[in-house]
């Protein structure tokens, strides 16, 4: 039986990693496009639907990018659950260690840097095509 609970979790593990790198993708490739394009529209001659264009791009650049953040968060979480729970199984098998700790503080740093990746090129998505009008 611990045998099928170690593989759900490390099953849990592989899925919150895909779940994480879509999350960090589609808001990267969003903020990049986003910034094209409202660098496009912003260096054209500006009324008022560019404009009303451009905010609705911000708009969503931010929304998603909140949205990511959270999820991110949320991954973050669930993760140290997770390994937590396979740190309590490795003692409780006495196979402990050959497992790290000090990982768990590795992952807390590798989703801060996701995050301040995502919320980096959302700000630059944004600010940038202001500049350019």
């Amino acid at each position: 039986m611990i045998e099928k609970v170690h593989e759900h979790i490390v099953g849990e593990l592989h899925q919150g990693a895909r779940t994480d790198t879509i999350f960090i993708l589609t808001a990267i490739i969003l903020n990049l496009l986003s910034l094209a394009i409202n660098s496009a529209v912003a260096a054209s001659n500006g009324n008022d639907i560019t404009t009303t264009v451009m905010v609705i791009f911000v708009c969503l650049v931010v929304v998603v990018n909140i949205v990511v953040v959270f999820g991110l968060l949320k991954g973050k979480q669930t993760r140290a659950k997770l390994i937590n729970g396979l740190l309590k199984m490795y003692k409780d098998q006495g196979v402990d260690g050959y497992y790290d700790e000090s990982l768990l503080g590795n992952y807390d740093v590798r989703y801060n840097l996701f995050i301040l990746a995502v919320i980096a090129t959302g700000l630059i998505a944004i600010i940038i095509p202001f500049v350019i009008r």
